[in-house]
């Protein structure tokens, strides 16, 4: 009896030691936790993502984090909330504009939804390579009216970072375009997308990322309109093993801060924000070059199969792309995206 008593006395000590580490475990952040006590702070700058920061172009949110505090002398914090933590991103970007939160890496996709101008980086066929996306960023005549394209809903555009290339993640391989006809394809909730989809012909669904993973098991959609590296980190890859390399656009985050709350900041803390965002979004667009090819690689090894269409074929998407470029050019304006096309040579 004394026994039994002292091992349920140990196993009652036990529990709590052993559900806090399951707690621990079952956090998908914890390995991100600020090494510094941010209670402190003068200044607080709120900035959300609905994606995982094992993203290099999400992560970036916390090396900004790390590295204003520092320059800051622990008076600014940088409040990174990824993982959809304050809700999806139409709710993110009402609560940015209202100034209920400060900042936002919005999806390139739900860019269009805040501004036709920011519409132009998921356009087909303009800023679709890495190269091109480095040369976008650093033209002036190409970055700045980008970065000004938001002004009138009151927010700045401080930098962009990504997620990789566009392509097709498929249950069955896409070869051609005739095999894309019978691919119901998901697409994000963009009128960019719906515009592109339309125009190509092809069947598809608009349905929020959280609905996919059953959409695919189920065989709702066949298709999934996105990156290697998102569908490899998320496991779309263990669904839909055939990738069709379409490189038509750059997965982009855009980094948004409501100008009200920035004019606010004492100067020397907006300087450090802004430029502290700046390198660290550059560095970032070098990782991501790196993060595509290594998941790419593992994606290979895990036996999906990767398809490049005929010149033939692209040249043909390109050709009926061009009326949504006609659309959307009158929208951001025509000379704008006329040198946009000049300078990358899209």
């Amino acid at each position: 009896m004394k026994k039994l008593v002292i091992a349920l006395l140990l196993l009652t000590l036990s529990l709590p030691c052993a559900a806090l580490a399951a707690e621990k475990k079952k956090n998908p952040l914890a390995a991100w936790q600020p090494t510094f006590d941010p209670s402190g702070a003068e200044y607080t700058y709120m900035l959300s993502n609905v994606s995982h920061p094992v993203i290099e172009g999400v992560g970036v949110g916390y090396r900004i984090r790390d590295k204003v505090w520092e320059q800051s002398g622990g008076r600014l914090y940088v409040d990174f909330r990824p993982l959809s933590q304050l809700g999806g991103e139409k709710d993110v970007i009402s609560k940015l504009k209202l100034g209920a939160i400060q900042g936002m890496m919005s999806s390139s996709v739900a860019g269009a939804n805040i501004s036709d101008r920011l519409g132009i980086v998921n356009l087909p066929y303009i800023v679709d390579t890495f190269d091109k996306l480095d040369a976008f960023r650093n033209t002036p005549e190409t970055w700045e009216p980008f970065a000004n394209g938001a002004q009138k809903q009151g927010l700045l555009v401080a930098d962009i970072t990504g997620y990789g290339p566009y392509g097709w993640a498929t249950t069955t391989p896409v070869k051609t375009i005739g095999d894309a006809k019978g691919t119901n394809f998901r697409i994000a909730e963009a009128p960019v997308n719906t515009d592109t989809y339309k125009a190509w012909g092809l069947k598809f669904t608009v349905m929020p990322w959280p609905d996919v993973p059953q959409a695919l098991q189920t065989g709702v959609i066949t298709g999934l309109d996105h990156t290697a590296i998102v569908c490899n980190i998320t496991k779309k890859f263990t669904i839909a093993k055939s990738f069709t390399e379409l490189n038509y656009a750059q997965g982009l985050f855009v980094h948004l801060i409501n100008k009200r709350w920035l004019k606010k900041l004492p100067k020397d803390l907006q300087e450090i924000l802004l430029t502290v965002i700046a390198e660290e979004s550059a560095k970032t667009r070098e990782l991501t070059r790196e993060q595509h090819n290594v998941q790419v690689a593992k994606a290979k090894e895990a036996g999906v199969q990767f398809i490049k269409l005929s010149d033939k074929d692209i040249q043909q998407l390109k050709l009926e792309a061009e009326p949504v470029l006609k659309k959307w050019g009158d929208k951001i304006g025509p000379d704008y995206l006329a040198t946009v096309r000049q300078k990358l040579g899209s």
